[in-house]
């Protein structure tokens, strides 16, 4: 069996070929039973956040899979106080046939590369093609992966980096600066957000992080960072003015708060889904119908994001 640290898996998973190896499993299907989330009691007087213990198994439709594959995750939020990154976890991929132990591939790498594949993938269907600006709402681990993502996927010429702490969002600014694209940080989030192509946000908020009424005609919004249904990024007007995509019915209606929560309120109805990205990538829904609509994507992440990454991972790592 072997061991795929976090720079091979930097290394190997490029963004177009990932997102185009996401479009293909999304296409084809996979097996994907509901993933266990437990929550983990960090402390007994409340004073550190409680930690969470995510299972994703998947594998694929044919018979027998080629693969098993198995997603081992934990998310601590108050890590980053100890220099510690939030998500930890390893990826276990099997040999569908026999069940022999494949690879056993950092967690995080994988996650953060497949989570802004399918980010992008997204906006491979929902961003106008034309998209050259865009607002990075967030400066953790996903920030530089989402940017990379989406400018390999649409034409950004401009990022805007905002986030509560300048200095993490200079930082990210200055760790791009050899893109073909410029990086500065967005010192007016409204400003920013009004001139926005594609909004795209990472954090851990359960507050929305901005005003929907700022959003300009064409904008194209991907939310990330809510995986709870009391985490919300996107307010009330932003729901009501977009049109609703998400990576999986079953995963944004019952984690996403987003999603759960305009639902519950009666802001969204039950047929407020658009599409998920099955139906996108199968051609079953055109995305996005012209260049006034806005859109919205949300992910909660999905295993067959994970087998698909570490599948394309394995073939590359033998070759």
């Amino acid at each position: 069996m072997q061991t795929i640290d976090a720079a091979t898996v930097n290394a190997l998973l490029d963004e177009s070929s990932l997102v185009t190896a996401l479009d293909d499993a999304f296409r084809a299907g996979a097996v994907t039973p509901v993933r266990h989330h437990h929550s983990i009691p960090m402390d007994t007087d409340g004073a550190a956040t409680d930690a969470t213990l995510l299972l994703m198994p998947a594998w694929d439709a044919q018979v027998p899979p080629r693969h098993i594959g198995v997603k081992t995750i934990t998310v601590h939020p108050d890590n980053p106080s100890a220099s510690l990154p939030s998500v930890q976890g390893v990826y276990l991929l099997l040999d569908g046939p026999t069940g022999t132990p494949r690879a056993l591939i950092d967690g995080p790498a994988l996650t953060a590369r497949r989570t802004a594949a399918a980010s992008a993938l997204a906006a491979r269907y929902l961003a106008r093609a034309d998209a050259q600006h865009l607002v990075m709402i967030g400066t953790g681990r996903l920030a530089p992966e989402l940017i990379k993502a989406h400018s390999a996927e649409r034409p950004i010429s401009r990022v805007s980096v905002w986030g509560r702490s300048r200095d993490r969002a200079a930082a990210i600014a200055e760790d791009l600066a050899d893109q073909s694209f410029a990086v500065t940080v967005c010192e007016d989030l409204e400003a920013g957000i009004c001139t926005a192509d594609i909004v795209s946000c990472a954090t851990t908020a359960s507050t929305p992080v901005f005003d929907g009424a700022w959003l300009r005609s064409g904008t194209h919004v991907d939310l990330v960072g809510g995986f709870r249904p009391d985490m919300r990024e996107a307010d009330d007007t932003t729901i009501g003015r977009a049109r609703i995509f998400v990576d999986t019915r079953a995963g944004a209606t019952a984690e996403a708060g987003d999603i759960v929560q305009p639902i519950k309120a009666g802001v969204l109805g039950s047929d407020g889904i658009a599409a998920d990205l099955f139906d996108l990538c199968r051609g079953d829904h055109p995305g996005r119908r012209s260049n006034n609509e806005i859109t919205l994507f949300k992910s909660v992440g999905t295993a067959i994001e994970d087998l698909a990454a570490a599948e394309l991972l394995i073939e590359r790592v033998a070759s």
